[in-house]
């Protein structure tokens, strides 16, 4: 077991998030609430991985123009700061959170990350896998990071016998998964876009999962959300379910979910019982504004509602 772990956001934003009754699309919306935070996909992991009880070392590309929400929030979770400043600003992106769980995404391009910069990544990712074994690698890639430093990034740390945890999408996805990642995280949308063929059922997911089993990743997390989870691995074939929720926010739930899988094999949990609290952890930030593992006593109380499914090999293996 350990505790020490590696998150990377080469992409971080400054999340404004509003709710609102209805988006009045081309016309004049009324928010009722807001809040305004740092995040990006490896950040909101590292969170949820620190309320957890895990060391996190959080690194990647930041604009050193308006820092300070994110060094007050890494202050906060005890978090080392093995960030890249870069100039500029860390991009801003807004999402509309509308009363029926409807979630509009508005994203900024980021930072211009240079030549040098690139270079000081490189140096401090090599020192940060002298003493760890975990890296998450979520999220896009800013202007200057191209999808081969992300494919080099992930065979550099495969090749040093670590365990890298991706989650990206598009041409990052794609091209990162040629390396081989230890665990990938793809919905449905992305897992199509891996196999290159649209997906119409839940039998359509598994049966292109398994084919990305068969190309050297470890481990195969399909994410299809009040559907489940869906988890391959040598030896592991199970779909997990939760129970019904009241959605306050899907905002965060993809990432909770992989801190959920980092923690658990962290921890050497057993598969069932993983698969289990990861998708309760996963179902309980549904339940919130924000994102964070602060109520491990409702967390419990999801996970004893979780339905495990063990797929066959013929389930899983069908042409």
């Amino acid at each position: 077991m350990t505790n020490k772990v590696v998150t990377i956001t080469l992409n971080p934003a400054l999340d404004l998030t509003g709710s609102l009754s209805k988006l009045n699309t081309g016309e004049v919306s009324l928010v009722e609430s807001s809040d305004f935070h740092a995040a990006g996909k490896g950040v909101n992991v590292a969170q949820v991985l620190s309320d957890l009880g895990a060391e996190v070392t959080v690194t990647g590309f930041l604009g050193q123009d308006n820092q300070e929400l994110f060094t007050k929030l890494f202050n906060e979770m005890n978090a080392i700061d093995a960030f890249v400043r870069v100039e500029g600003s860390t991009r801003i992106n807004v999402k509309l959170v509308e009363q029926n769980g409807s979630v509009s995404d508005i994203n900024f391009p980021g930072v211009n990350v240079g030549a040098q910069a690139i270079e000081d990544f490189d140096k401090q990712l090599e020192a940060l896998m002298q003493d760890h074994d975990f890296f998450v690698l979520a999220g896009s890639a800013p202007k200057g990071v191209t999808t081969e430093h992300i494919n080099g990034w992930i065979h550099t740390l495969r090749s040093a016998g670590k365990k890298v945890i991706f989650d990206s999408s598009r041409n990052a996805l794609v091209e990162g998964v040629k390396a081989k990642p230890w665990m990938i995280k793809p919905n449905e949308h992305e897992l199509s876009d891996l196999v290159g063929s649209p997906l119409h059922s839940q039998q359509d997911c598994l049966n292109a999962a398994n084919t990305l089993t068969q190309s050297g990743i470890d481990n195969i997390v399909v994410s299809m959300g009040e559907h489940g989870v869906t988890w391959l691995a040598d030896n592991i074939h199970l779909s997990a379910k939760p129970p019904r929720m009241e959605v306050v926010s899907t905002v965060g739930a993809g990432d909770t979910l992989v801190a959920g899988f980092c923690w658990g094999q962290m921890q050497s949990m057993p598969a069932k019982e993983l698969l289990s609290f990861a998708t309760a952890l996963s179902a309980h930030a549904v339940e919130q504004i924000g994102v964070g593992a602060k109520s491990t006593a409702r967390i419990k109380q999801i996970q004893q509602q979780v339905e495990l499914i063990s797929l066959s090999t013929e389930e899983t293996n069908q042409d």
